[in-house]
């Protein structure tokens, strides 16, 4: 079954190749100092505010780009082979922005305050969702953070956890329950600066550190009444015929940032192999047909990759239809594509490939959390087991 994507992009000069492989190289300067030092990674953002990238998908009465998703998955592509945590970050602000919900159900004032923030190169906001005890909501149940009624608007108390850019945000969109009667849920539009919210350094994993997904928590964080921007039933929320907007920009979106991850220790490896000249051989490991069957199999997945990356997004941008099932099997294969890319880069250099002087061994802990993200394969392959069988109770 098929569903309507948004309709058609507006139309958006695409950003000159040069430009976004200058925007790589510098980004990639830095990368290892911030995987080492797992701090937000601030300096990267200073850059894209400065190249006027972070209101990229912000619509043009706003000020902004009004990319649609072909033109910002380049960018994210470019950002991501760079320093993938940034590129992390920064999807979930142009995620906000090109979903066309934002602009009709939100407060119009607040709304448009959020969108010239981000057209100014600020603004960032970031989605607060994952629980402790609820775990991500894909999978369903109500949030425990709850928010209750005051005599200025609502008060939230709980806490989130894997907070994608959390010291670095503006804004937390936090996904929360009412203490209503029949309670209803929804996301709560609540300032980074305000009164109660301590973030908690829990962060310290495989690999993405500088997303600095930390712990957040809330006690009695005042909100403004109008801040209460998409608060519905929960039958609401359920998937709608003709909206996949938010799936596909999350299905291609990560699919592109660890592709991006791919490409940049694809990069690597061939430099390495070619400056690479053994002793015994005489001449670089890249003149061996063994090593050129392998560098050969990590091009085919990476052109499966931009094949199915690019024909989807051209497809959304041009308004034609697309499940949700396909794009979550994009991600399924990209992803997958992804690590074992970098696997065969491993393979090819040994020991080297796991030393931490060499970005080969960070590449591959970065790829390996493309695994960790919603929807996950499990959901993913279920859910095209059944569509594909029919099966649909």
């Amino acid at each position: 079954m098929s569903v309507a994507l948004a309709p058609a992009a507006r139309a958006a000069t695409p950003i000159d190749p040069d430009r976004l492989e200058d925007l790589t190289r510098r980004l990639a300067q830095t990368a290892e100092a911030y995987d080492r030092s797992a701090e937000f990674p601030r300096a990267n953002f200073d850059i894209l505010a400065q190249e006027g990238l972070i209101g990229l998908t912000v619509a043009p009465e706003h000020g902004g780009g009004g990319a649609g998703l072909t033109e910002a998955l380049r960018v994210l592509g470019a950002v991501a082979k760079g320093e993938p945590s940034t590129a992390l970050i920064l999807f979930m602000t142009y995620a906000h922005h090109a979903q066309p919900d934002r602009g009709r159900a939100w407060p119009a004032h607040i709304y448009g305050r959020l969108a010239r923030q981000a057209a100014a190169g600020g603004g960032l906001i970031g989605g607060l969702r994952v629980e402790p005890e609820l775990g991500t909501p894909v999978r369903g149940g109500l949030p425990k953070t709850i928010a209750r009624r005051t005599a200025d608007g609502w008060s939230i108390s709980g806490t989130k956890i894997y907070s994608t850019g959390s010291t670095g945000l503006d804004w937390f969109s936090v996904w929360a329950r009412t203490d209503e009667e029949t309670p209803r849920v929804g996301n709560f539009l609540v300032a980074a600066d305000s009164p109660g919210i301590t973030i908690l350094p829990a962060w310290d994993h495989l690999g993405m550190r500088a997303t600095v997904s930390h712990e957040v928590a809330f006690e009695d964080t005042p909100v403004p009444a109008d801040h209460a921007v998409d608060v519905r039933a929960p039958a609401d929320w359920a998937p709608k015929l003709g909206d996949n907007v938010q799936g596909a920009w999350n299905a291609l979106a990560i699919s592109t940032i660890y592709d991006g991850v791919a490409r940049a220790a694809r990069d690597w490896l061939a430099a390495w192999l070619n400056d690479r000249v053994p002793s015994n051989l005489g001449a670089s490991l890249a003149t061996l047909p063994r090593t050129q069957e392998k560098f050969g199999e990590i091009e085919a997945l990476l052109q499966v990759n931009a094949t199915l990356i690019g024909d989807a997004a051209a497809r959304a941008d041009a308004g034609q239809s697309l499940s949700a099932v396909q794009t979550n099997l994009i991600k399924f294969v990209a992803t997958g594509n992804a690590i074992r890319a970098v696997e065969i880069g491993l393979e090819l250099t040994g020991n080297p490939g796991v030393s931490r002087k060499n970005p080969l061994e960070r590449h591959y802990r970065d790829v390996l959390c493309s695994r960790i993200h919603s929807p996950q394969n499990d959901t993913i392959l279920v859910a095209a087991g059944r569509a594909g069988l029919g099966v649909f109770a």
